[in-house]
């Protein structure tokens, strides 16, 4: 202990702690820490434990889900990859090994290049049915409308029809001799041409079933984006001066922008694939098909992967017109990807 003068007296204070007292200190502080390592090292062990099981909770959920992609999807990928590279043998027997030689075959076959400009053509035109179903969507939407209920059912029927029936249906209307639509232009003094045996209509005619076929669908989605714009954005619109139609370019089709990327991204990859509605309005058979004459305005790669692979029974051939579809999907979907930055607004 040590005495602090205070000139009124000493007082008593705790003197500097000595060398020894240091050392002892400093050896309880270590002590603690090392007790401290000790304890942290069960807790990190456990905190793992919990993760590992974390871990493996999530994989068990998605196994299912994970299986039946790998099974239904990634293996016949896979599998026709693989028969690509093959032919078929004689009275459907073993495959055999031909490499590239199918890919050649379709580089200078010209029904392929013709079916692929079809597919593409039909693809294009029928990005029309996007902007309809907007402008009908935001029109279904207007506060106060009545009967929208009736009308979306009656936009959404043809989604829950299967497309062979609205294509037979299609087919009786498009009829040069008996169907419904020549019928009504002869009313007005029109002759109307043969819709789906003539070449420079066929394809037009093919399209406009499927913008039909595919509008409903289109307007679900459509009609849940527009009810999620803010009812304030229109008033505030409204009170500046602007008209509806400013209001639609200014405002709803702005902010229905990703809806509609997504919406054309589906819409491609689905004409790409488009069999149903040309092999029932073509003929209905493989030979009926053909034998009309604007058949080959309507061939599409997905019709012609069928004849290849089922009707001449050459699998190796229609394996390999089914890649080229494949890379042709994935080319198209990526470029969109990637042009979706210059026009979608996520804010």
């Amino acid at each position: 202990m040590s005495l602090v003068d205070t000139g009124g007296g000493s007082v008593r204070g705790p003197a500097t702690a000595g060398p020894a007292a240091r050392d002892t200190t400093a050896a309880g502080s270590g002590g603690a820490e090392s007790g401290a390592a000790a304890a942290g090292g069960p807790r990190r062990r456990s905190r793992r434990r919990t993760d590992w099981r974390e871990a493996a909770w999530g994989y068990a959920l998605i196994a299912p889900t994970g299986i039946g992609l790998a099974v239904f999807y990634l293996w016949p990928v896979l599998q026709t990859a693989y028969l690509s590279f093959t032919e078929a043998g004689p009275f459907g027997g073993p495959s055999e090994w031909v490499g590239l030689a199918n890919y050649q075959e379709l580089v200078s076959d010209p029904e392929v290049g013709r079916s692929l400009i079809n597919t593409l053509a039909y693809t294009a035109l029928g990005l029309i049915g996007i902007p309809i179903a907007v402008v009908v969507a935001a029109l279904l939407s207007r506060p106060g409308l009545r009967g929208v209920a009736v009308y979306r059912t009656f936009f959404f029927l043809p989604v829950v029809t299967t497309p062979v029936a609205v294509a037979m249906i299609w087919r009786w209307i498009y009829s040069g001799d008996f169907g419904i639509l020549n019928y009504l232009l002869s009313l007005v003094g029109i002759q109307g041409p043969h819709w789906i045996a003539d070449s420079r209509t066929a394809l037009i005619a093919m399209v406009i079933v499927g913008i039909w076929m595919g509008l409903g669908y289109n307007l679900v989605i459509f009609i849940a984006a527009v009810k999620g714009i803010p009812r304030h954005y229109y008033e505030a619109a409204e009170i500046d001066g602007a008209g509806p139609i400013q209001q639609f370019f200014r405002i709803t089709v702005p902010l229905l922008s990703p809806t509609i990327f997504f919406v054309s991204v589906v819409s491609v990859i689905g004409s790409l694939q488009l069999f149903d509605l040309v092999y029932v309005l073509a003929g209905g058979s493989n030979q009926a098909s053909r034998a009309n004459p604007a058949f080959e305005s309507m061939e599409t790669i997905v019709y012609l992967f069928y004849a290849e692979a089922f009707q001449n029974n050459d699998k190796g051939y229609g394996a390999a017109i089914a890649m080229i579809l494949l890379a042709l999907i994935v080319a198209l979907t990526a470029v969109q990807f990637r042009l979706q930055k210059r026009w979608v607004t996520y804010d």
